[in-house]
């Protein structure tokens, strides 16, 4: 029982940093942010994070009208814009300008991205409705570390590892994506 609570809040730990390290535009003004200070760099990250509160909790009061039918089509779609991204990730370059950072810039971003949208549509389809509470803890636990150790890390190091965050980012969502597939696939059996 303590191992599988410990599993499963692992598991949610690393969907947490799925959503949170991949290089995108909340990342690109993380890194700018910090640059200032670690302060300025966390809070983007801290709005960003309570857009997937919002998303996490919209997703759990509507999925009772998602007809389960349709969750293994969502988790076959959800593994097919992991790879999507993933192939995404490794191609794209660092912006090296955004906008000015704060909590705001960073809750409105996060609301806004197509990549949480899709992610929360799909991935968080899969957390909400196949993984338990302590999943959801390690969830808002990876997303936390993230947004603190990034900034930290920029701050002190600057962008001069950029690259092997992309490598990163490509090895998770592409496990992830192996994951979902499983489960949609499963589904059909």
């Amino acid at each position: 029982m303590i191992l599988s609570g410990i599993y499963l809040s692992l598991i949610g730990y690393i969907l947490g940093l799925s959503l949170a390290a991949p290089p995108g535009p909340v990342n690109a003004v993380i890194m700018n942010e910090s640059s200032k200070s670690m302060l300025h760099g966390t809070s983007v990250g801290a709005g960003a994070m309570t857009a997937d509160l919002i998303f996490m909790v919209a997703l759990y009061f509507g999925r009772l009208v998602i007809p389960e039918w349709t969750f293994k089509y969502l988790y076959i779609f959800g593994a097919a814009v992991m790879v999507y991204l993933a192939v995404s990730v490794i191609r794209s370059r660092m912006p090296s300008k955004s906008p000015k950072g704060n909590y705001i810039v960073g809750l409105t971003m996060g609301i806004t991205n197509p990549f949480q949208i899709i992610w929360w549509v799909t991935v968080g389809l899969f957390l909400v409705e196949r993984l338990s509470i302590l999943s959801v803890f390690g969830f808002f636990l990876g997303i936390l570390t993230w947004i603190t150790a990034f900034p930290y890390a920029m701050n002190r190091v600057g962008r001069r590892y950029s690259p092997y965050l992309k490598i990163f980012s490509f090895i998770i969502l592409i496990v992830f994506a192996i994951v979902m597939l499983y489960y949609g696939l499963s589904s059909f059996l």
